[in-house]
């Protein structure tokens, strides 16, 4: 049985809540991501997606309005996490379930990583 620690990424991507959105859609470019995490205090406070940069387009006045708010406007908080040892297929049931596509990694209150459902697809590819 493939666990999450076997296909997770622990080459995090994180931004401040202040962080603009250009900010950190800039930082998702450059890491080939998908998603940023959002620390505070050392903390996970959120998580922002492609999606929720596409959302925030779509409902603002203007894209420069956009560009320029925090992302603690439009990550999702407290988002939904799984521990490093749970089955691969439990993480895939969950996003499947809540339609979403990363999913951080928490042991216990400290992150130790980010799985997505490429890393999934991956993982069963080469089952």
């Amino acid at each position: 049985m493939t666990t999450v620690r076997e296909v997770m990424s622990t080459e995090l991507v994180t931004v401040d809540p202040a962080t603009t959105m250009v900010g950190a859609a800039g930082q998702m470019a450059s890491a080939h991501v998908g998603s940023v995490l959002v620390i505070e205090s050392d903390t996970l406070a959120g998580i922002l997606t492609e999606r929720d940069i596409l959302r925030s387009l779509a409902s603002s006045a203007s894209a420069d309005a956009a560009r320029v708010s925090p992302v603690s406007a439009w990550m999702s908080t407290a988002p939904e996490s799984i521990h490093p040892d749970a089955p691969a297929g439990e993480a895939l049931d969950r996003m499947l379930s809540g339609s979403f596509r990363h999913l951080p990694v928490m042991n216990g209150d400290t992150l130790v990583g980010v799985v997505s459902m490429r890393d999934l697809a991956r993982a069963l590819s080469k089952s």
